[in-house]
């Protein structure tokens, strides 16, 4: 079964996220902030991850730069699903190694709709 982890500093986000993605055959892990994802993802390599861009201690984007620089911190797919809407800031995350970017709010529809186009689920 794949792996997914989430990460992002509300619970309330985090359970949304884990039912759709369970819902889609994945195994969730949980983060509330990037650095517990960093710390998670030095001895454990994700599928992919769920990734918010606000957060305290490490945010998303400090979180992908750290996670890209990491021994085989290339092979998991990353999407952001955020409220970060400004144009620039999308790009300096694709930019740096997001995969696919989504807007909160969101639902299963939009993120499975992702996960195809990056070849995660069928």
């Amino acid at each position: 079964m794949p792996t997914c982890l989430i990460v992002d500093d509300s619970k309330v986000v985090r359970k949304l996220e884990r039912r759709i993605m369970e819902e889609l055959g994945f195994t969730v892990e949980e983060a509330e902030d990037g650095q517990k994802a960093a710390e998670y993802c030095a001895h454990t390599k994700p599928d992919m991850v769920l990734l918010d861009w606000h957060m305290p201690v490490m945010n998303g984007l400090e979180f992908l730069q750290v996670l890209r620089a990491m021994e085989g911190g290339l092979a998991p797919k990353v999407v952001f699903c955020t409220t970060e809407s400004e144009m620039s800031n999308i790009m300096q995350a694709l930019s740096l190694g997001a995969d696919e970017y989504v807007m909160k709010p969101f639902d299963a529809e939009i993120i499975k709709g992702k996960l195809q186009q990056i070849g995660l689920v069928l």
